[in-house]
């Protein structure tokens, strides 16, 4: 028990008082009304939060579970919620800070929001024949108009696919034509450590070989040289010059889709998760307001990109929902040195800093002096996202960062979930480090027994569920409705129902807090972005000289797990020019899927631990990457001698 024992820090009683969720009898209280009266709970909040066009009759329709409906006969807009409920109080008031990589900055009122968002959403409709329902992919950099975009594509009723930015062009079209696409809004390039680099000629090499795109539109934001493709690209820079201010919003009936944001799965083709309208914008909303405590005149900083759920979430659509400031950063937090984020603190006032535990450490590595060189007390809640963070970096940011007075909001969800799942709650939560506490009130979160479906006890090993539908939650695979049921809801029963697996496992400790400890299927979390295992191999087999690979999740001190190879190479093949044969591997990678996926280590083996059916003992390859001791049967091996074999080859290496 005693080795499940962390240190607690109490809620800053100043900051608690003046909270949302002021102290731990608010949170059971909420938590008990949503027991006893689920339905009752999530209708008050769903009148008390949304601006609805019509009613809803339904809150909850299980019938056909788990393809669940929510608030079903409501019809609304999303970026009614996100802008125009607001002009009346708001319109003067900051919507988005926009910082870009070289300094330049720039304030958008929720007025000017409005405005851009109508010229963007009419220009989508007049000159590229956007309607209602057609999907829109966006490849852009961190700048004002990926905002545009996506709340543009909400008003008029079509569904976007936003592609992280630093994806290949195979990764592109492979989002577009499991979309069927009918429009990519991209941009010339973008800004990254005072240098242009390039996302349009991405986009070109992407659309060679398909035909699902009709038209391309271009934000000019670094003015380089790109290639037009007469009758297919547009200048949005041309086009936006000449539209309308005011658009009607389209009223969206609450379980029709808003957008798909594609993860990667255990299988190589990744899934196209599928968020509606009303449930998602519902808890975004309702995070942002109990998970970050933003108040009226705060400013509030996610470090995201738009290209993952958590800049969807909270950079744009959950800040705006409520009448929040919401900072948009388009640098790297390490740039021009690693003071730069402390500086944007001091100089924007802002009391809400949001970003991921890779970047913490790296700011800690190379600059842990830095902080202390700025006014950082605006600060008033600090997060983590992405994966779980480690206690000497929770330490560094609580001190050095928060001073000590700041809440540490440990998030954890992910992009299936919409929103938070499980943190801390900043004026009530006790916090341990490292640890993401409680249920959120509303989700009914367990630690749940794979086999025997019930809750586990303290310091056991379990399985991570939400055992009631809730309304953020995905809706769908696109096109796949039989993947969606098998990859969330094939592996855990409660009382003989099925529940919703978040793929993570997790312990209670004493006081019933959740500790998540990592993945349990086949998906390395690098840098708090997931890549299936099966993607990355997929990659690497195209190597001409690779005759099989497996790929598994190892430690790494910045990046939280790292991407370690096992490669078996063709024929009589010899690897003479080791780190050249990487380097090609990488660029393979790197190709097929971006930089994102890049291996930290290529280990050249003989063979692969295989069951006599061909299954690859996975569990024997991570124990040896990360240099433990193999405690699994190998008599079942086809080749036991193989194991000996590999752990040879890695130790060759570190030598």
């Amino acid at each position: 028990m005693s080795e499940l024992k962390k240190p607690v820090f109490k809620p800053n009683r100043e900051f608690a008082a003046q909270a949302r969720i002021k102290n731990m009898c608010e949170y059971n209280a909420l938590m008990d009304w949503a027991k006893e009266d689920y339905e009752g709970f999530w209708d008050h909040f769903a009148k008390e939060k949304i601006t609805w066009m019509q009613p809803y009759h339904t809150v909850l329709d299980e019938s056909n579970a788990p393809f669940v409906k929510w608030f079903e006969g409501g019809k609304l807009n999303v970026s009614v919620q996100c802008i125009d409920r607001h002009l009346d109080t708001r319109k003067n008031k900051a919507a988005i800070i926009f910082e870009g990589d070289r300094g330049d900055n720039q304030v958008i009122t929720y007025r000017e929001l409005y405005y851009n968002v109508n010229r963007f959403a009419n220009m989508l409709k007049n000159n590229f024949g956007v309607q209602k329902g057609d999907r829109v992919v966006i490849y852009m950099p961190m700048i004002p108009e990926a905002a545009y975009a996506m709340l543009a594509c909400a008003r008029i009723g079509a569904i976007h696919s936003i592609v992280f930015g630093g994806f290949s062009a195979e990764a592109l079209r492979d989002r577009i034509e499991d979309a069927q696409a009918k429009v990519v809004i991209t941009a010339d390039g973008a800004f990254r450590k005072d240098k242009p680099y390039m996302l349009k000629p991405v986009v070109d090499e992407a659309l060679k070989g398909t035909s699902v795109v009709e038209k391309v539109c271009v934000v000019e934001r670094n003015g380089e040289d790109v290639t037009w493709v007469a009758g297919r690209d547009y200048s949005y820079n041309e086009l936006i010059k000449n539209q309308s201010v005011t658009c009607s919003p389209e009223p969206m009936e609450s379980e029709e889709p808003l957008f798909l944001l594609y993860t990667s799965g255990s299988t190589g083709k990744p899934k196209g998760v599928q968020h509606n309208q009303a449930g998602y914008i519902l808890w975004a909303q309702m995070t942002m307001e109990w998970v970050f405590d933003v108040k009226e005149n705060d400013t509030y900083w996610c470090t995201a990109d738009v290209g993952w759920i958590t800049g969807h979430t909270y950079i744009v659509y959950g800040p705006l929902a409520m009448g929040a400031t919401t900072v948009m950063f388009e640098g790297v937090p390490t740039y021009p040195d690693a003071g730069r984020p402390w500086k944007m603190v001091e100089e924007y006032k802002i009391n809400q800093f949001y970003t991921a535990p890779t970047a913490i450490r790296v700011l800690h590595k190379s600059g842990e002096h830095e902080p202390a060189k700025y006014d950082l007390s605006s600060l008033k809640v600090l997060g983590t996202v992405g994966e779980p963070i480690d206690p000497p970096a929770w330490k560094w940011y609580y001190e050095a960062i928060g001073g000590g007075k700041c809440a540490i909001v440990d998030t954890y969800w992910q992009t299936e979930t919409g929103g938070h799942i499980v943190s801390p709650l900043p004026g009530a939560t006790p916090i341990k480090p490292a640890c993401a506490t409680l249920p959120l009130p509303g989700i009914m979160g367990e630690i749940l027994d794979p086999q025997s479906g019930e809750k586990v006890g303290v310091g056991e090993s379990g399985y991570m569920c939400v055992v009631r539908p809730w309304p953020s939650q995905i809706r769908g695979i696109w096109g796949d409705p039989e993947r969606f049921v098998k990859s969330y809801y094939g592996d855990v029963k409660k009382d003989g129902k099925p529940v919703y697996f978040t793929g993570d496992g997790a312990l209670y400790d004493e006081d019933g807090y959740i500790t998540i400890t990592g993945r349990t299927d086949d998906v390395i979390n690098v840098s708090g972005h997931r890549m299936g295992t099966a993607e990355v191999e997929a990659a690497i087999k195209k190597h001409p000289n690779v005759a099989e690979v497996a790929v598994v999740g190892k430690p790494h001190e910045i990046k939280g797990e790292g991407i370690f190879a096992y490669v078996v190479l063709k024929g009589e093949d010899t690897v003479s020019e080791e780190m050249e044969m990487v380097k090609e591997i990488n660029n393979v990678i790197k190709k097929e899927i971006g930089n994102i996926a890049l291996c930290d280590d290529v280990i050249f083996v003989p063979g692969l631990p295989k069951t006599r059916s061909g299954k690859i003992m996975r569990r024997i390859l991570r124990a040896i990457a990360k240099g433990e001791a193999i405690t699994q049967d190998t008599s079942t091996l086809e080749d036991p001698s193989v194991v000996q074999a590999i752990e040879s080859a890695v130790n060759s290496c570190k030598m």
